[in-house]
């Protein structure tokens, strides 16, 4: 299958692009054969696989495959329990029973992301590595984190093609054009939209010159205060979900270094949105307001793998 603009921004925003540069060959998924399990997670009901695919030469191509069981939907439900289905009883204990169901296809949906050609850096992302948590005070990002970023490659031309309406038009939710203050709002390619149990869209702003929660100060608080408050009101008005049900926050350390908004609903628990990571947008806000120089000033923690060149440095200048 033809790499789409969707998963190009899905492969983009969390590896940059590919280092070989353009997109990916047709192909389907009967195409790959699987090499090895990267990682699975039984939180989020998803794997992670090392998959290739063979080319007319016999060399194999490189390919990460994640399979995630898709969400429920409850206009299906009722079909679900109506529907001749297996069901094997597993467990019953007085008023508890457990069953496993085989449900129908149209009710057993996977996704499927395949990133391809896939690189050995997208690779080793996704096998399962240790996690530390990093104390970076201002010191550590100017003289470790800083020239890291300086030094990467990754383009994040996709930003900017949303931004410049080459791509994803049809997916804009809101915008405010304003240069300097404006932003546009999107759905996360994490939420297919079908639900709002699990609502999820991002708030990219059009300046260029804000990396992330390190370079804010006081300037930037009107183009802050635009995000949280246009983004709820466009919410409530497109889906109907109102402010006071919405997780809205910022990431340190961001998955691209541009600076956007999460907006997920309250009740989903949310990759990337536990406490060591995600930064409220409304405490951003108010200690903007209390000291421009807030995030200048105060060390922040953020969770990095063993295998991230950026856990590397860190560990070269003794901090970890």
């Amino acid at each position: 299958m033809a790499e789409t603009p969707q998963l190009k921004r899905k492969r983009a925003e969390e590896e940059g692009e590919n280092e070989n540069g353009g997109a990916a060959a047709a192909f389907s998924l009967s195409d790959l054969r699987v090499r090895r399990v990267l990682r699975e997670s039984a939180r989020d009901k998803a794997m992670f696989l090392h998959a290739e695919r063979i080319g007319l030469s016999g060399e194999g191509t490189d390919a990460v495959v994640i399979l995630e069981k898709t969400p429920f939907q409850e206009e299906k439900i009722p079909d679900l329990l109506k529907k001749a289905m297996k069901a094997e009883l597993q467990m019953q204990n007085d008023i508890y029973c457990t069953f496993y169901l085989s449900p129908p296809p149209e009710l057993s949906e996977i996704k499927a992301t395949v990133v391809y050609p896939a690189t050995e850096k997208h690779i080793q992302k996704y096998l399962r590595h240790e996690v530390h948590l990093i104390r970076e005070t201002w010191e550590d990002y100017q003289n470790i984190t800083l020239p890291f970023i300086q030094s990467q490659s990754f383009s994040i031309q996709w930003v900017y093609n949303i931004l410049e309406k080459k791509a994803e038009t049809e997916r804009i939710v809101h915008e405010n054009p304003d240069p300097s203050n404006g932003f546009v709002l999107v759905p996360d390619l994490k939420w297919n939209q079908n639900q709002l149990d699990d609502l999820y869209l991002v708030a990219v702003v059009h300046r260029r010159d804000i990396k992330s929660l390190r370079d804010l100060t006081a300037e930037h608080l009107p183009l802050l205060r635009n995000v949280l408050q246009e983004g709820k009101e466009a919410i409530a008005k497109r889906f109907g979900v109102p402010g006071s049900q919405l997780r809205i926050y910022l990431h340190y350390q961001p998955s691209y270094y541009h600076l956007h908004v999460h907006f997920t609903a309250a009740g989903h628990d949310a990759p990337g949105s536990s406490v060591e990571r995600a930064h409220l947008l409304a405490d951003v806000i108010d200690n903007l307001a209390m000291d421009s120089t807030f995030y200048q000033k105060r060390a922040l923690t953020f969770p990095l793998r063993a295998d991230e060149p950026l856990f590397k440095k860190f560990q070269e200048a003794g901090k970890v």
